[in-house]
């Protein structure tokens, strides 16, 4: 992790700092936020990203967000992401301000998971790609998901869960880019609908 944050800090001009990012994904209260979790959305977004004329500049910019979209994790949805963000800041000083503010933007975009931005874009739907995955590695995203939410009971969690993925499927794209409603949306609805099931 810590190579691809340098490798995408270099490709910007920049001296690279990573900081205590590997340290802060391998924090212990972390059962899906973690370091395989950034792996795979570094690993989508790049794989996403081939469909698209983005320059090398920008490649390196998506490759940063994606390393620092969940840096900060509390369980706190939009403060860790402002957290994310601010972190983000901090490491790429030495770069051109632009460069530094569109991987702000970036990383703030995954608080709504909405952007008008196509490298933001790709950047989300690489964050939703654990829902089209096989129903074996969906079913261990939900358990992990959940231990994250431990301190809620079963009632709670139920309810708010619930709610989550009916906001998921009634969405009319849950994939913003072609590349990625081909490769997960219906095995991803196929997936939320069978959890909303099992909470009714």
């Amino acid at each position: 992790m810590r190579r691809i944050w340098d490798d995408a800090v270099r490709a910007l001009g920049g001296t690279p700092d990573a900081g205590d990012l590997v340290e802060r994904y391998a924090e212990p209260h972390r059962a899906y936020h973690n370091t395989f979790h950034v792996a795979s959305v570094v690993r989508d977004s790049s794989a996403l990203a081939d469909a698209f004329a983005f320059s090398v500049e920008e490649r390196a910019i998506l490759t940063l967000a994606a390393c620092a979209h969940d840096v900060i994790y509390d369980g706190k949805p939009g403060e860790d992401e402002r957290a994310s963000a601010q972190w983000a800041r901090e490491r790429l000083t030495g770069l051109e301000e632009e460069h530094i503010t569109r991987v702000e933007s970036l990383v703030l975009a995954t608080i709504t998971h909405s952007s008008d931005d196509p490298l933001a874009q790709v950047l989300l739907d690489a964050d939703l790609a654990i829902l089209g995955s096989e129903p074996e590695h969906y079913e261990r995203y939900r358990q992990a998901v959940r231990h994250e939410y431990a301190r809620y009971d079963d009632a709670t969690w139920r309810k708010g869960r619930a709610a989550v993925l009916k906001s998921l499927l009634e969405r009319e794209d849950l994939y913003v880019t072609e590349p990625a409603r081909q490769r997960w949306d219906a095995a991803a609805r196929t997936n939320l609908a069978r959890e909303l099931q099992s909470l009714a």
